[in-house]
């Protein structure tokens, strides 16, 4: 086993079987849909069924999880209208988390960011690319210096990680999610907040958009 896979182990070995739960869902590997069965589960994580059912009692109390056809839970669907709130309510902590990054940034910080953007143009694998645009959000949460804004974005991630597939499936959506970063990047660079909320802003606003006719074209 390698280094980082024993990290990797030692890490998971300390989440709570909610956190467990709530990490699969925002990688993706617990979809809409999905069964919760607490026997498997409870294998999956080495534990008793006891604190496996108290876990998904707390997804269900999230809006996470839903009864299924079967009797049990499974991963909830996400409806029109909570799509709808979740992108208002995103857009509206992002940009304020990217207005207060331009502002608390450090310039070791603003150097990383920079960096990511750099490394993204020159990336050209599409999965990977989805998990670096994860990566660079949350580190523009994290140059905003306020907990509050990266505890309110860290749970707002899970709800998003409910979503079917990425918006990076659209034709032309990379090329686009691209420059949009590196405005946002050089704003905060240049310690301009409003500029810098105003590309984070429509950023969201067009992922949202994409989102509404990927949920068209699925129904």
């Amino acid at each position: 086993m390698t280094g980082e896979s024993q990290d990797q182990k030692l890490v998971e070995g300390r989440r709570s079987p909610f956190e467990h739960l709530l990490n699969l869902i925002e990688k993706g590997e617990l979809r809409p849909g999905r069964r919760l069965l607490e026997t498997e589960l409870a294998e999956r994580l080495g534990i008793s069924r006891t604190p496996v059912r108290e876990a998904l009692h707390r997804l269900r109390a999230m809006g996470l999880a839903e009864p299924g056809p079967q009797r049990g839970l499974i991963i909830a669907h996400m409806s029109y209208d909570q799509l709808r709130q979740l992108f208002a309510v995103r857009e509206g902590l992002e940009g304020m988390a990217t207005r207060l990054a331009a502002s608390h940034a450090s310039l070791a910080e603003i150097a990383l960011l920079r960096e990511m953007v750099a490394e993204d143009r020159r990336t050209t694998d599409r999965e990977r690319l989805v998990q670096r645009n994860k990566l660079l959000h949350r580190q523009i949460v994290q140059a905003s210096h306020n907990a509050y804004m990266v505890e309110a974005l860290n749970n707002l991630s899970v709800h998003i990680g409910l979503l079917p597939s990425s918006t990076y499936a659209t034709p032309g959506r990379i090329e686009a999610a691209q420059a949009e970063h590196e405005e946002i990047v050089a704003a905060i660079a240049e310690r301009d907040g409003e500029r810098a909320e105003r590309a984070a802003r429509k950023h969201i606003a067009g992922g949202f958009a994409i989102r509404l006719r990927m949920l068209a074209e699925a129904r």
